[in-house]
């Protein structure tokens, strides 16, 4: 198991991020034995250290070599972005651009006339990017980054290359079935919505860590995680639910 994978499993528990308990729902509607809240990387120490997992992550994969600019979608994209680019120069010596979006155009200022959709304006002609962002479900909001950076080439005339997405955590699930009225099929699998969004847009997707690597390192050193509102081990319970869970849904 690689470095940067041992380092955010621990730190998802140090903090809570991780946590499994009774009644959990994702957005999508489907029940789930535990969530991942990436936002409780919230201090100086913490952002630095997520932007830290990340650029060990693109180096470890060559990533760095090919990317000028990172791009963190709003809201939570956007610290990732800021906290990589950080920890790519102070651990690696890369100082690449960051970068990200808004969520309605800019039109005044330097942006006047233009109807900006990203704040630093950092790209150029053939720049190419890499996507950071917390988490990967349906892949929407990537799909719609991708809509404003090729609305920003055809408004700058200029050829933009987006080399990759990096996301914290994959949760490695399908996709929600849903029946004719429009309700969630529980116990029933979708489709991958990151070989989804590979096949159609030809762009790689690099997850810092899968959730099944996570579980399982922090199951077998035995490292204290919030379970039911109780920092403990996680217990032969909470493993075997875990593991039911991604046969049920897993991809």
């Amino acid at each position: 198991m690689e470095n940067h994978v041992k380092r955010l499993a621990r730190t998802l528990a140090e903090t809570g991020a991780l946590f499994f308990d009774k009644g959990l729902v994702l957005k999508d509607g489907r029940p789930t034995p535990y969530f991942v809240n990436m936002a409780m990387f919230k201090t100086g120490r913490l952002s630095l250290l997520m932007g830290s997992f990340f650029a060990e992550m693109m180096v470890s994969k060559g990533l760095d070599k090919r990317v000028d600019i990172i791009l963190g979608p709003s809201y939570k994209g956007s610290s990732i972005a800021l906290s990589t680019s950080i920890a790519l120069w102070q651990e690696y010596q890369k100082d690449l651009f960051f970068e990200y979006d808004r969520k309605e155009a800019k039109t005044h200022g330097e942006a006047t006339g233009k109807k900006g959709m990203f704040v630093n304006q950092s790209f150029f002609d053939g720049c190419r990017l890499f996507v950071v962002d917390d988490v990967a479900t349906s892949m929407g909001t990537k799909y719609d980054l991708l809509e404003k950076i090729d609305a920003e080439a055809r408004l700058k005339d200029i050829t933009i290359h987006v080399e990759g997405i990096g996301i914290g955590i994959d949760r490695e699930q399908t996709t929600v079935v849903y029946n004719d009225e429009g309700n969630v099929v529980l116990g029933q699998k979708g489709n991958s919505a990151i070989d989804g969004f590979v096949s159609k847009t030809g762009i790689g997707v690099f997850s810092v860590a899968g959730i099944k690597d996570v579980v399982q390192h922090l199951y077998e050193e035995g490292v204290p995680v919030l379970v039911r509102g109780t920092r403990v081990p996680i217990d032969h319970g909470t493993k075997a639910e875990f593991d039911l869970y991604l046969e049920t849904y897993g991809i």
